[in-house]
């Protein structure tokens, strides 16, 4: 059951991701190529849950799902909002992190024998140094830039931001529900994803056509 909720959020996930590389497309705007890779990041870490869940966990799985969830979303998804704010270096800087972080993920030793079922902890395979310091500072950087962004512009945008807030915490809040096993973050990730993607495209008007059109009837 776990693989197959896992195996369901990747492939909602992976929608979303291309729902908004069509818009990139369409616009060119580059918050929405840093939303995009973000979200397939996302898709990625949850392909892996199914994996090590219908597989067995072990050194492949957890390099994929480490790599994806733990070193690449957040920031890509941070350099989003950054872009979105009108800053421009964030899109070079966020293309060597990745490649620094795919690097570091494929050449860092993973040690430790794996459970077969269940999310490996990362410290009962990782070193400290470089990966998990790597993940620690990478996703603190990437959720503080997409939350401070989201409230910097809340009276402009209020519901996409509070959509935006709401799929960050309901990413962290699947992360953290042990009790439910790979499927509580498989959720999570779902939730997050599209609660992100709702917050990514709704217009910054919409509240204001909605009361219109309450008023007009």
């Amino acid at each position: 059951m776990d693989a197959l909720i896992a195996f369901a959020a990747a492939l909602l996930t992976l929608r979303l991701a291309g729902l908004l590389a069509a818009r990139y497309r369409a616009t060119r705007r580059p918050e929405l190529f840093a939303w995009s890779a973000g979200l397939a990041a996302y898709a990625v870490a949850a392909a892996a849950i199914a994996w090590g869940e219908a597989a067995g966990w072990d050194a492949r799985a957890f390099r994929v799902y480490y790599a994806a969830g733990a070193l690449l979303t957040a920031p890509l998804l941070g350099a989003g909002s950054l872009l979105l704010s009108g800053r421009r270096r964030p899109g070079p800087v966020a293309l060597v992190y990745a490649g620094l972080a795919v690097g570091i993920s494929l050449a860092v030793p993973v040690h430790g024998a794996f459970a077969v079922h269940g999310i490996p902890a990362a410290q009962d395979h990782l070193a400290f140094l470089p990966a998990r310091l790597l993940a620690i500072l990478a996703n603190s950087l990437g959720t503080l830039a997409v939350v401070a962004v989201a409230l910097r512009s809340f009276r402009r945008r209020p519901l996409g931001n509070a959509l935006i807030v709401a799929g960050i915490a309901a990413a962290a809040t699947g992360s953290g529900l042990a009790g439910l096993g790979a499927a509580g973050s498989a959720i999570g990730i779902a939730v997050g994803a599209a609660l992100l993607y709702a917050g990514f495209v709704t217009p910054a008007r919409l509240p204001e056509l909605l009361r219109f059109r309450m008023a007009s009837r």
